[in-house]
């Protein structure tokens, strides 16, 4: 399990922009049967972990002068919109006893030869898929192998996919993950994209003409 440290946090509100500019992000770790704990964490030690870890894998959160070791997952993120960088974190501590779902980003991997040779468009339909597993058994994410898709006819279904048994996914067995469409379709697609947004158009400027012509009838007949 990967451990991140962490130190109580006395500062609130507005005092910890402080925190933040010497280099640390405040949080707060909460779940079933424990109390809220205001803490901060180094903001490069975190940003390393969550790449190795990210949002669905288990985090051993080790908090200074505390002896328990508290199994935590990232729960909520929040981030400055204009600089992009994490502003707030909440942990949410679990049971190693206890199923929990959560939502695991799928890896595309491989080459299609209905891409690669037959100049189709790869379609994700699904990036991320929920599971329900024991802590302890949470994956960082699924990898999804498009090699078999060698015509427009194949197609990956989440019944496809090789997961160990301890995992369940809350998806639809015969739901597609990825396909893979003919550049033909694809040019359709687009072709009746815009051909909407110009009837859309369209439509509003005929709206407001009419409006304009009931406006100036209400007028004439005021005068």
């Amino acid at each position: 399990m990967i451990k991140l440290n962490a130190k109580i946090r006395e500062e609130k509100g507005r005092k910890t922009n402080a925190l933040k500019r010497s280099g640390r992000i405040p949080a707060v770790v909460y779940g079933h049967k424990i109390k809220n704990i205001s803490l901060d964490v180094d903001y490069k030690e975190f940003q390393k972990i969550l790449r190795e870890a990210g949002e669905s894998s288990l985090i051993e959160l080790n908090i200074e002068g505390d002896k328990e070791k508290r199994p935590v997952l990232v729960h909520d993120l929040q981030k400055d919109p204009v600089t992009d960088k994490f502003i707030h974190i909440d942990f949410f501590q679990i049971s190693l006893k206890e199923e929990v779902q959560v939502k695991v980003p799928l890896v595309f991997e491989g080459t299609s030869l209905a891409v690669k040779d037959l100049g189709g468009t790869l379609i994700k339909n699904i990036s991320e898929l929920e599971i329900k597993a024991l802590p302890q058994n949470l994956p960082h994410e699924i990898k999804v192998s498009i090699d078999g898709l060698n015509t427009f006819e194949n197609h990956i279904l989440v019944k496809d996919l090789n997961l160990p048994k301890d995992i369940k996914v809350l998806a639809k067995p015969d739901e597609i993950i990825v396909s893979v469409a003919q550049p033909a379709k694809v040019e359709e697609e687009l072709a009746k994209e815009i051909e909407e947004k110009v009837e859309d158009v369209e439509k509003v400027v005929k709206e407001k003409k009419e409006a304009e012509v009931v406006e100036e009838s209400k007028e004439e007949k005021a005068q």
